[in-house]
């Protein structure tokens, strides 16, 4: 149940009011574990946001599959307005005044008078909460494309909301990153500042007008930052960095300076750059730091980092981290509040709350009323039976600690129990606690679920990341048996029922773990996982994407395409070795690893006489958007684990 009595007199109490209203408790399930759908579809809430005033909210709510926007009031929760959005992929949504709201989704295609491959295009829509009109933003700009970078960012100008767009402006024959600038009032739209080749990113100031601007020259390695100063740009600082260079994030403290993140020798570190700086300094964080934007002066108000295993917000404001402390008294007793989206007053705001025993949901704070209300859980049907998921800690053969995380499955004794080894995507990436919906969905049928954050994973500092270069299907892939390990000798696990199963760079690491690390696994199941390196490689730079191919051969220990190396560690180059059942899945639109690579692996498997699985997701992308699809693909899993490493 969401909030018992006592639970609503402690937000009273810390909101200094009312009491919140309780959400009712969710259905028992006596009859065995949730169905796998509670799992595998889509979360019932996507995304959520506050107007500016608070007034209203806005929601991707979806019934498993299909997903749609509704806007609702605040005050009451009576629903005002939205839009069926069906299988569109809707990535992100965001208030423009209160008046308009863009919704940002993508689709997968090959544009026939673009050279290149199928890509992954974003568009954004303007939706008019006050008339019901809708407009795909960029559809009437000359020499361009009705695409975004990314999503929109918002500025109020003049009383009137703008859209501030990075688009694709062709000045010739060649398309570049280039600012836009739309009125949603009168849906006018023109060009403000073209860009070059070698154009990245870029930061707008207050007023809508661009402040800096990022460059990266891939065959050279040269990144370079651009900033506008007293109405003249210049450059102020310029790396060689064969992979890129800082990531420009948005506005300062004072809403006129630069915030940047630059990875250094030992962490990362954030700076904030005035307009009329030479060089950057000291910085003002270092670590993993997460920024919290002011909605209305568009400034840094807070950072968001991971105190040990908890979120933890600091805002620079002592009211807000007044305000923020007692959301977290009332709502935090031992699950983890994140800050979804606040009013320009920061007196409205919508928390995501991660309960151990619940799973995740939203709840809408009002200061002024000192009340709360739960708005909606994330995984309704999945929150009856939550797996406990515990932080672990060991160490590799080489002595190297590691961490990561156990759920073990609901109301079993934590001895002996099958596992599974749950290795996280990447590599430049963390699990991290909370709820987690495959991992849940493999524990409650009966399975352990291990999941490490190997070497090479981010958000542990500079070195433990760079201890994954070269490190790929070699040391990153004994981390993972090492942890297998481990709780063999704790006699948490049955070291003789061990599969593992992962995606994209975890599907690599399961095609490993059969044909690579051999004896440690019962069976292998690989989502999107890359299996022959060197064309994979190749791949990316087709892509005409330099910069990631040289990611991926930091990681691989290779200097070229060629290098034998590359070999020593693809799956596919080593099919004869597989030493258990392997199942493949993956999606014929995947445009980060392509579908050939599974393609690959399967005929590999096919000439060594070994046993295999092959399921295609036929309309699906690299990170299973689509609930039909992502269903299927953990029907697929279970149905296979159960086959080949039964719970018992």
């Amino acid at each position: 149940m969401r909030m018992t009595a006592v639970a609503a007199i402690l937000v009273a109490a810390a909101l200094g009011g009312a009491s919140a209203s309780a959400d009712p408790a969710p259905a028992a399930f006596l009859s065995g574990p949730p169905p796998l759908s509670a799992y595998g579809r889509l979360p019932l809430i996507e995304d959520i946001q506050i107007s500016p005033d608070g007034a209203l909210i806005a929601v991707i709510i979806t019934d498993g599959e299909d997903r749609a926007l509704i806007i609702k009031q605040s005050s009451d929760g009576k629903i005002i307005g939205g839009l069926k959005a069906g299988a569109h992929k809707v990535r992100a949504i965001q208030w423009a005044g209160s008046d308009h709201l863009l919704m940002t989704a993508s689709v997968t295609s090959v544009v026939l008078a673009i050279d290149g491959p199928k890509r992954e295009w974003w568009l954004t829509l303007d939706y008019n909460v006050r008339t019901g009109r809708q407009r795909m933003l960029m559809d009437d700009v000359d020499h361009s494309m009705n695409v975004v970078a990314s999503p929109p960012e918002v500025r109020m100008i003049g009383g009137k909301p703008y859209a501030l767009i990075q688009g694709i402006y062709f000045g010739g024959n060649v398309g570049t990153l280039s600012l836009f600038r739309a009125n949603l009032d009168s849906g006018d739209t023109r060009l403000l500042k073209a860009g070059d080749q070698h154009t990245v990113d870029w930061v707008l100031d207050a007023a809508g007008e661009p402040l800096a601007e990022s460059e990266f020259d891939a065959v050279g390695g040269r990144w370079s930052l651009k900033m506008r100063h007293a109405g003249a740009w210049g450059t102020v600082k310029a790396l060689q960095n064969r992979i890129g260079g800082p990531s420009l994030l948005g506005l300062g403290r004072d809403g006129r300076s630069l915030l940047l993140a630059q990875r250094g020798d030992t962490d990362v570190s954030i700076y904030e750059l005035a307009p009329d700086a030479v060089d950057w300094d000291q910085p003002l964080a270092t670590g993993q730091n997460q920024p919290i934007f002011d909605g209305g002066a568009h400034a840094l108000i807070g950072l968001v980092s991971l105190d040990g295993e908890t979120p933890r917000h600091r805002f620079f404001n002592p009211a807000d981290q007044a305000m923020w402390n007692a959301v977290v008294r009332a709502y935090g007793a031992g699950s983890p509040v994140s800050l979804a989206s606040m009013s320009d007053d920061h007196k409205r705001l919508i928390v995501m709350v991660d309960s151990p025993t619940e799973g995740p949901a939203y709840a809408y704070i009002d200061r002024d009323a000192h009340t709360g209300q739960w708005l909606g859980e994330t995984y309704k049907e999945a929150s009856a039976q939550i797996g406990t998921v515990t932080p672990i800690a060991f160490k590799a053969a080489d002595g190297t600690p590691l961490s990561g995380y156990l759920t073990l499955p609901r109301g079993r004794h934590a001895k002996g129990l099958p596992l599974v080894v749950f290795p996280h995507g990447g590599p430049a990436a963390r699990d991290t606690l909370g709820f987690d919906w495959w991992a849940q969905a493999m524990a409650s049928r009966g399975y352990a679920v291990l999941q490490v954050n190997y070497r090479g994973s981010d958000g542990f500092g500079w070195d433990f990341l760079s201890k994954g270069f070269g490190e790929w299907g070699r040391k990153m892939q004994t981390d993972l048996s090492d942890g297998v390990r481990y709780l063999a000798a704790q006699e948490t696990v049955d070291p003789k029922r061990v599969c593992i199963v992962g995606a994209s760079y975890g599907g690599y690491a399961a095609l490993a773990g059969a044909t690579l690390d051999q004896g440690v696994y019962r069976c292998a199941a690989s989502i999107a996982g890359p299996s022959e390196l060197r064309r994979f490689v190749v791949w990316s730079r087709d892509q005409s994407d330099i910069s990631a191919q040289r990611y991926w051969l930091r990681y691989l220990g290779a200097d070229r395409t060629g290098d034998p190396r590359l070999e020593e560690i693809s799956p596919a180059d080593h099919a004869d070795q597989a030493s258990a059942p392997i199942l493949l899945i993956h999606g014929r639109d995947d445009t980060v690893v392509p579908f050939s690579q599974t393609q690959l692996m399967a005929d590999a498997l096919k000439r060594a006489g070994k046993p295999y699985e092959l399921v295609v997701l036929k309309h699906e992308d690299h990170w299973l958007s689509h609930g039909d699809t992502r269903l299927q693909m953990l029907e697929a899993v279970m149905a296979f684990l159960e086959k080949n490493n039964p719970p018992g």
